[in-house]
């Protein structure tokens, strides 16, 4: 389920690195952490939904990816952005 462009703005405003960056890591991280609430919210109301749920686990794989790419460059950074987020690790 794609977000809209006022919450894209929102996300990107609250975790870019400078003024104009949409493509660090902690961006597409936020971007895709929200993209899976609302996906994970879909798929309580609609159980049987195959191919929305293997959209939601391979965003989840894309979100560890870049959570594991960002703590080989700089692990305080991975950390920051794992606990602004709720992730549990």
């Amino acid at each position: 389920m794609p977000l809209s462009a006022t919450q894209k703005e929102e996300v990107i405003k609250k975790f870019q690195t400078a003024k104009g960056d949409t493509g660090s890591p902690e961006v597409q991280i936020a971007l895709l952490t929200r993209r899976i609430d609302r996906l994970t919210e879909h798929l309580k109301a609609h159980q049987h939904d195959v191919h929305s749920r293997r959209g939601l686990l391979s965003m989840i794989a894309k979100r560890r990816r870049l959570i594991n790419f960002l703590s080989k460059l700089e692990k305080d950074r991975a950390l920051e952005i794992t606990k602004k987020i709720g992730l549990k690790d």
